[in-house]
């Protein structure tokens, strides 16, 4: 009995002991939901968030065995190996000695058939698109995957080349070191050859003596001293290369007595820079989200957020292809069709400088180098948020064989602390109401660095039916070496085409144009364009004291001239896209509009051999009738083209797009004059435009949103300081 008493007191005792923890645990400040704990930073006596899971990437994903699952999903590692089988078999290449694939991609299957296929339908044949060049020779081709079949396509009479392989590039920028005369410049500008670095620049068109073979010029660089090469160029030495066989065709040496820009102050990594420069001057920042993510993303490339679905892929050319994009009206729950495909299409890059080792600097970045291609592994926590989940891109190198360009992608939502809508009553009112709703969205981000320069492209996403497609710019000033280290050494006449913003560094002036295509289909493919043009109106003598007002007049647009448009801030108007057969409940057609921000317009001469090529840029909006063979606005070719296969020229056909299938395009643009703070790298500068709901729903679509309460989310404040 006495030991059933011991055993009966020791039980109780161990009994207590757990008790009291687990009653001092209770005690303790709770820590948030989910993945997260709260961890004590003795040091400091604050509690912080801890998320062990940083990046919301996906289950490793073997692309080996990777397979298709929507008929627009991008090729397959298995699909790029099958092609390149094939054309390795065929006539046109096992004839040759030499042949690249410049471009290869998912052969789009006809939008009808797209539109009409549902989840568990066969997927329409899968095909494959190849420009390719073999003996210097330029080919289009299509692959039947299934079958084997390989055809060429007849693209007529094009001018001009396909987009460069990364090899091109590559090979491109070594060359001139096989050539001695190149390698003697070089060391005369007191340059140790280990320490260059060459860059591939595309020449443009500028006459006859450029025809009939592939060139590109190479203009080079000091890395001695600094990651930031570009802040130190060999001013004046061009070479033009021939870009099939790597021969130097030209140098042109003019710039001997202008110094190399000094190193100091260049080098932009945090790594290199003392305590003494390094600022912290904010707290890290991020969203929490206790209950997890809004969205998904289905067989690897289908989206779903909120109110919206889209098919998401990398893309070679465009970067990224938003498709089959549809939101889901609240009233009724059907998924809605807004838009069957929308991406960046061609981006146009003028420089200011006409002198010799500047006048071609007239880039197209994604006909010319591949936007896509030069996509570069997005850094998480700083170029995505916390809670991102990220994409690989599958690409082919030029003998065919596909890569992986990792983390090309990412997808997040963002909340900034804005406000989705809100009102509250005056208290005169005797009303005590206050309603709010936050602003949560979701972005698809990529970033292209085309050498110097850095694109960011945002495609946001809104519950209220808005997609806001947003351009950044950063990197580095593609610059120029100057014998000026101060503005008093400057003569008033002389122009120095750009800014001195550092000692013998000039940024040059330049222009960027990015022009998207948007096909879009609100409530289905036939859609109207229609202008609503803000009219001053006067009233009659005695109608009203007032004695003018705005009103607004629609026109709709018969042809492709109709739709031209060029923006301006004094004849201001609306840009709708209607579908004419679909009602509201009052009757209006239901619609988009696209919404200009801040933007630029070209000022080149239209007749200047660039202006020619980027013709596209001479609108803002034009309005084009569906056709699949007609997605780049700089044309099919665009390297060395002449300027005779773009959307200008397209649109001369004045085709009819009343009640069509129609693409509207729209080019964003930026004027840039350098200053001294965008040495030695530019802070990011952004517009935008957006494609807004116009009487597409029957009232407000976020009506049914609730506000945010305190228990929806996490409680993290700074404890108390210790005494």
């Amino acid at each position: 009995m006495e030991g059933n008493g011991l055993v009966r007191r020791f039980l109780f005792f161990i009994s207590t002991v757990i008790l009291l923890v687990l009653l001092t645990l209770l005690s303790l400040p709770t820590p948030p939901s989910g993945d997260k704990a709260a961890v004590l930073d003795s040091s400091k006596n604050r509690f912080h968030l801890y998320k062990p899971k940083l990046l919301r990437k996906p289950a490793p994903r073997h692309h080996s065995v990777a397979v298709p699952l929507h008929p627009l999903d991008p090729l397959t590692v298995a699909e790029f190996n099958k092609v390149r089988s094939l054309l390795a078999s065929h006539p046109l290449f096992r004839s040759s000695s030499t042949f690249a694939l410049h471009s290869v991609a998912l052969d789009e299957p006809e939008k009808q058939l797209v539109v009409r296929w549902r989840k568990g339908n066969p997927l329409p044949p899968r095909k494959a698109v190849v420009v390719a060049r073999v003996n210097d020779v330029s080919h289009v081709l299509t692959v039947d995957i299934e079958t084997g079949e390989v055809n060429q396509v007849e693209t007529g009479p094009i001018s001009g080349y396909p987009m460069m392989t990364m090899e091109d590039m590559t090979s491109a920028g070594s060359a001139p070191l096989a050539n001695a005369d190149f390698n003697r410049s070089i060391t005369e500008r007191g340059v140790d050859l280990t320490d260059l670095t060459c860059l591939p620049i595309s020449t443009g068109w500028y006459g006859k003596s450029e025809e009939n073979r592939r060139v590109i010029k190479i203009q080079c660089y000091s890395m001695k001293g600094t990651a930031n090469f570009y802040m130190r160029p060999i001013e004046g030495l061009t070479v033009l290369l021939d870009l099939d066989t790597k021969k130097v065709l030209e140098i042109t040496d003019k710039g001997r007595n202008i110094p190399i820009p000094k190193a100091a102050n260049t080098d932009y990594r945090f790594s290199t820079l003392n305590s003494q420069q390094q600022m912290k001057l904010v707290n890290p920042i991020s969203i929490e989200q206790p209950k997890g993510p809004s969205f998904t993303i289905e067989d690897d490339h289908q989206v779903k957020w909120a109110n919206w679905e889209f098919h998401l892929k990398a893309d070679p050319r465009a970067g990224v292809i938003i498709s089959r994009a549809t939101v889901r009206d609240p009233e009724t729950g059907e998924l809605r069709s807004v838009m069957y495909k929308g991406f960046t299409s061609e981006l146009f890059v003028p420089y200011m400088d006409p002198t010799d080792a500047w006048y071609f600097k007239t880039y197209m970045d994604a006909g010319e180098y591949g936007f896509g291609l030069q996509a570069m592994p997005l850094d998480p926590l700083n170029d995505c948020p916390r809670n991102a989940y990220y994409m690989d891109g599958v690409f082919s190198a030029a003998d065919g064989r596909p890569y992986v360009r990792s983390n090309m992608i990412c997808v997040f939502e963002r909340y900034a602390g804005d406000i989705g809508w809100r009102h509250s009553e005056s208290p005169i009112t005797g009303m005590d109401v206050r309603e709010v709703r936050p602003k949560v969205t979701l972005v698809v981000r990529m970033a292209a660095s085309v050498a110097n320069y850095d694109y960011i492209v945002d495609w946001e996403f809104q519950t209220d039916g808005l997609i806001r497609v947003k351009v950044g710019l950063s990197g580095i000033l593609m610059v120029k070496g100057s014998s000026y280290d101060n503005m008093n050494q400057v003569n008033q006449q002389e122009d120095l085409y750009g800014t001195l913003i550092s000692e013998n560094v000039i940024g040059v002036i330049h222009d960027h144009y990015v022009t998207f295509y948007l096909d879009m289909d609100v409530d289905g493919s036939d859609n109207s364009f229609v202008k609503v043009n803000l009219q001053k109106t006067f009233t009659s003598p005695g109608e009203s004291p007032r004695r003018s007002f705005l009103k607004a007049v629609r026109n709709v647009a018969k042809t492709e001239k109709d739709a031209q448009v060029k923006l301006k801030l004094y004849d201001p108007s609306e840009f709708h896209v209607i579908n004419p057969s679909k009602l509201t409940r009052v009757g209006n057609p239901v619609g988009y509009k696209v919404v200009p921000a801040g933007t630029a317009a070209s000022l080149l001469d239209l007749d200047d051999p660039p202006q020619k090529r980027g013709a596209f840029t001479n609108n803002q909006i034009w309005v084009t009738p569906y056709n699949q063979s007609e997605q780049w606005a700089g044309g099919l070719f665009v390297y060395q083209s002449q300027g005779k296969d773009t959307l200008a020229v397209w649109s001369e056909r004045d085709r009819e797009i009343e009640n069509k299938d129609i693409v509207m395009w729209y080019t964003l643009g930026f004027h840039h004059v350098p200053c001294q703070e965008d040495f030695p790298i530019m802070p990011t500068v952004s517009s935008s435009f957006d494609l807004k709901p116009v009487n597409f729903f029957e009232r407000n679509p976020i009506l049914r949103i609730p506000p945010n309460t305190d228990k929806d989310l996490p409680n993290c404040e700074a404890a108390a300081a210790s005494a």
